[in-house]
């Protein structure tokens, strides 16, 4: 009997987790984004734009939305200094995903993410290249197949940004591969289209052959002593 009840609250009550990935190029606004997120789904006030600094290594964020929690990977990629024997060493964490030490870091995080964030600052056109040839080479590693893909065109709370569709038309999305994707303007400054993004995105993550063959795979994997 207690094990039907303990089935009955389980299933009433408990929440899916899902593993987000929060990808870009260097100052593409992945952090200010994640601290908006922070702030609009939870009592947590997160940090101000103007306090945040460039990420070296990981920042991790959890919010809830209805029966689901939702756990953001916010990779770094900027220049780590560190002193050793009186000499100013640099980690080749890099400016950018074109650096080997960054795309090793990254691909860790791959194999266990339900869906991938992929960040682009709407407002520097310069640099849209350079976004949309990092997000193929993610996109064709093998350990995020399948996963969906939720690309932001951020900063459009400034003049210059372009719209999701300029952008989608510029990255010539269909070229990509079958996954399922989306395009939404948004703003981690004021907030812009952060909700409706997240809505769809735990939309098609429960829906998701990727989320059936993780919950598979933990399954399958044995039980330690």
């Amino acid at each position: 009997m207690f094990s039907l009840f303990y089935g009955l609250w389980k299933y009433m009550f408990s929440k899916t987790e899902f593993h987000v990935l929060i990808l870009g190029i260097d100052k593409a606004g992945k952090t200010t984004l994640l601290e908006k997120l922070k702030s609009l789904y939870s009592n947590v006030e997160g940090l101000p734009p103007d306090r945040i600094v460039p990420t070296v290594g990981l920042n991790i964020g959890r919010i809830e939305v209805s029966n689901s929690k939702l756990v953001f990977w916010d990779l770094g990629g900027q220049n780590l200094f560190f002193l050793c024997r009186g000499k100013l060493l640099m980690l080749a964490f890099c400016d950018g995903l074109d650096e080997p030490g960054l795309r090793s870091i990254w691909e860790k995080y791959y194999e266990e993410a339900h869906a991938v964030v992929y960040v682009i600052d709407a407002a520097c056109a310069s640099r849209f290249e350079d976004s949309k040839s990092a997000l193929e080479k993610v996109l064709r590693h093998e350990d995020l197949q399948g996963a969906p893909l939720l690309i932001l065109a951020n900063k459009q709370d400034l003049p210059d940004a372009v719209s999701a569709e300029e952008l989608a038309r510029y990255l010539d999305l269909k070229k990509l591969d079958e996954r399922v994707y989306m395009v939404e303007a948004v703003s981690g400054y004021d907030g812009k289209g952060i909700k409706e993004s997240v809505d769809w995105l735990v939309d098609v993550m429960e829906r998701s052959k990727r989320t059936e063959m993780l919950r598979a795979r933990a399954r399958a994997a044995p039980v330690s002593a």
